[in-house]
This record gives C-alpha cells, structure tokens and sequence, in this order.
C-alpha cells in the first residue's frame, strides 16, 4: 500500500502560516495547507486574513465542496443556485458557517474592519476556476454576439485583469467604479506590520440576505450610500 501514512515517519502535521497562496497586501492574504504540505490530508484549507470591504473574488470549483468557518469579524457568502437560478447570501460571524456546494459560483465579502476565516475543502486540493480568468479569456465578440454587449466598453472593462484577481479589487480601483490601467496593476508586497488600508468601497450598495438558518431578512444590510 502506497500511502504517506505508511511512511516510518508521515508527516501529521503542518503549519498554515508559512504556505502564502496570495497576498494582495499586508492585511489581505490567503495561507493554505493542501496535500503539498500535509500529504496525508484528507481535506485542505485556505486561512484567510482580510479588511472590510476587500472581497475574495467570484469564482467556483469543479472538483470540491468548500465550507466557510469564521473565526472572527463579519463577513457575507454568496452563491449561486443553478437549480433555482437564485443568488443565496448569507452572513456570518464568529463559529458559524456556510456551504459553497461543487460546482457553484460564489464569492466571499467582508464587512467588519477585519476578519479572520478558513474555507475548508472536502478533497486534498481543488480545482478553481476564477471570474477574473474566465471575463479575459472570453473574447468580446462573443460578448456582443451573444448579450449585446458592446465590444469596446468590455475591452476597456477587463483591461485591468492582467492576472488572476484572487483578492479583489485590483490595486489603484475604488469601489469598483473606476479601473486601474493595465499599467498600474502591482505585484503584492511583502508582509509587514503596516497601518489597515482603507475600505477600497465603504458603500457596496444593497445586499439582500438570508439568515443564518436560511430565513429571509426584510430589509437590506446596507444602503447605498
């Protein structure tokens, strides 16, 4: 039998901190176990530090169910449902969770100052497909044939994605609303004990969501400001 545990000496444990999958700056980052640090893992995880307002982009899995735990602050989850073609939020605060099922687009959102959370997967490492690659790659023409959408003005849209936006806003966008260049898209810096950044959108608009146990709320979280 061909497996780390039948090692003489597997390896049972690893640490998170010093595996940085993405760092979008010093308060905003992702660290990871997966089946490269652990490989007796049965499952992986992303450890996810970030600041209000930053968002983990809109993205899906082919290969993996993926659970969010809060350890601390507030966030939203997002998902949506193929089935019932409805767009499902939640959010959540410290020890509760939410299910991001296989294959489902979704996308996380936090709203307190800061958060501390862990998105655990059901396989060693999984597959992601993320929103940024996929609006790059689709060519505009297809855009227009296909919803009307003017070819230029999505040109324009998409020119900031020059790599994949894990994190998202792009550097330099505020509040979504206005683009970097395609020449002001900075690598992340290094770690280090820096002042909080300012909310990149201290008015993300309406958000509808459902309660903890999936009850509709009657009113929105935020209005636009």
């Amino acid at each position: 039998m061909n497996s780390p545990l039948s090692s003489p000496e597997p390896a049972l444990a690893a640490d998170s901190n010093k595996h940085i999958n993405y760092r979008r700056d010093a308060h905003n980052y992702l660290t990871q176990v997966f089946e490269a640090q652990l490989p007796a893992i049965p499952t992986g995880f992303f450890n996810a530090h970030m600041t209000k307002g930053f968002v983990v982009q809109p993205h899906w899995h082919t290969n993996a169910t993926e659970l969010v735990f809060v350890i601390s602050g507030e966030i939203t989850t997002s998902v949506f449902n193929p089935c019932t073609q409805q767009l499902i939020t939640y959010k959540l605060t410290p020890g509760q969770v939410s299910l991001f099922p296989k294959g489902w687009f979704h996308w996380i959102v936090v709203l307190s100052e800061q958060a501390h959370f862990l998105t655990i997967f059901d396989v060693p490492t999984p597959d992601v497909v993320y929103g940024s690659d996929f609006l790059k790659a689709v060519p505009p023409e297809v855009l227009n044939r296909a919803y009307c959408v003017n070819e230029k003005d999505y040109r324009q849209a998409v020119a900031p994605l020059q790599e994949s936006v894990i994190i998202g806003p792009p550097p330099g966008c505020v509040c979504g609303n206005i683009p970097p260049s395609a020449q002001g898209i900075q690598k992340q810096p290094q770690y280090g004990g820096l002042p909080l950044p300012a909310s990149p959108c201290l008015s993300p608009g309406q958000v509808y969501l459902h309660g903890y146990a999936g009850q509709p709320f009657g009113q929105p979280l935020m209005k636009n400001g």
